[in-house]
């Protein structure tokens, strides 16, 4: 069977701006939206050739809001890559939804048309809250969102939740938790709040409104004791699944898989490159029309990024990484950072089983350290750096961690 790939396709239009959002999307540019079309179809439809080498097996639509873009156009999309790619019938296919966005006619018409699997940005269960962070939905909206999903025949369904944000407390965050499951979602991701200097709410920062770094750390390491008496099984430090319900698609980005990335802003990584589109949609539209480079960022990965990568990302999910594996990639001494983990191990922060590696909910709250000592361990050119490693520093800040890994840190491997 020949090699598959993820599509990943960015859908940069929203109805507002939240307060925390860094990513590329543009608020009431609705008028932009048949032009960008054009030049989407266009972009898949030259890509044909190379979609010719690969089976496809999922497909993400992420944003922005896609549901903003109207199912029609969605479809017309998803129809664009049947006809240029090989979509295999049993692929994942998704779509981000915003709940003031979602009708039961589009879902009905989207699960008709091939998609499978929807993703609703429900953030928080407390309307006060939702105000502050610029959401435009009520949670009584997003009840009724899941419930429409459902009607039109989803059974795939992913809610976002959020911690740390204004005003919220531990109890608050706890309720979240637990009304959450009243929606009886098949996948949850809780995402820390990530302030950007870019963004609205980054006037907050350090702020008292916020929760401080002990909330935030006990805000995460309840949700993985929550949820993992809910059903839920963590599979990757901010992503819980039942089983056979982990997002096939997100998974391509941390186990090093081939994606593809059509839109503006979206990324790709195809054999050993990884590149991005030009980050505007005048820009996109343009180079599209009167074909000029689309790519504005290009690197190429030699082995030793790669099997830095395959620490990065592997160590970002309960599957882990094992030497084996890591040799495959880039053939050199593994006991460096077998002596790391190790280590971490004896202070609960790692575990190994079946010569797999992982870190356990206390490690993936400091991962970001972490996985920088267990980096350095890497053998270059023959000698290993720094060849000490003493956590007695991070044993002291452990009690006061900061959540390292908040919301969406792996948006600069999907595109957006």
């Amino acid at each position: 069977m020949d090699k598959t790939l993820g599509i990943y396709v960015h859908i940069p239009f929203c109805a507002r701006k939240c307060s925390y959002c860094d990513f590329y999307s543009l608020a009431g540019s609705s008028a932009l939206m048949p032009k960008y079309h054009k030049a989407l179809l266009a972009h898949i439809r030259e890509s044909a050739p190379q979609l010719a080498g690969y089976y496809t097996d999922t497909v993400y639509f992420g944003g922005g809001t896609p549901s903003l873009y109207g199912a029609s156009r969605l479809i017309e999309v998803l129809n664009a890559i049947k006809t240029n790619g090989r979509l295999l019938l049993d692929s994942e296919i998704t779509a981000e939804m915003n709940p003031d966005s979602v009708t039961l006619a589009e879902l009905k018409s989207m699960r008709k048309a091939g998609f499978n699997r929807i993703s609703i940005g429900v953030q928080s269960t407390n309307d006060e809250i939702l105000k502050k962070i610029g959401r435009l939905h009520t949670y009584a909206q997003a009840e009724q969102a899941v419930a429409a999903a459902r009607a039109a025949g989803f059974k795939n369904i992913s809610i976002d939740l959020m911690y740390g944000l204004p005003g919220q407390t531990r109890e608050l965050w706890a309720e979240d938790l637990s009304r959450a499951m009243a929606l009886k979602p098949d996948h949850i991701s809780c995402y820390g709040l990530k302030l950007a200097e870019n963004t609205e709410m980054y006037i907050l920062k350090d702020s008292p409104f916020l929760p401080d770094d002990d909330t935030q750390a006990d805000m995460y390491l309840y949700a993985v004791e929550y949820l993992t008496r809910q059903g839920y099984r963590q599979y990757e430090i901010s992503n819980f699944a039942k089983k056979g319900y982990e997002s096939r698609h997100n998974l391509k980005y941390w186990t090093g898989a081939e994606y593809l990335g059509f839109g503006a802003a979206a990324h790709s990584f195809i054999g050993s490159c990884r590149f991005g589109n030009l980050a505007s949609i005048e820009g996109y539209c343009s180079a599209l029309a009167e074909g000029g480079p689309i790519v504005d960022q290009y690197e190429k990965i030699n082995a030793f990024e790669r099997a830095s990568e395959y620490l990065m990302l592997g160590l970002r999910t309960n599957r882990g990484i094992c030497a084996e594996e890591y040799r495959r990639i880039y053939p050199a001494d593994f006991s460096g950072i077998e002596d790391r983990l190790t280590t971490c191990a004896g202070y609960g922060w790692a575990v190994e089983s079946n010569g797999f590696w992982h870190f356990t909910p206390k490690g993936f709250l400091i991962s970001n350290v972490l996985i920088g000592q267990v980096l350095d361990a890497q053998i270059v050119g023959g000698r290993t750096e720094p060849a000490e490693w003493s956590p007695d520093l991070l044993i002291r800040r452990a009690d006061r961690a900061v959540i390292l890994n908040e919301a969406k840190d792996e948006g600069m491997f999907r595109g957006i």
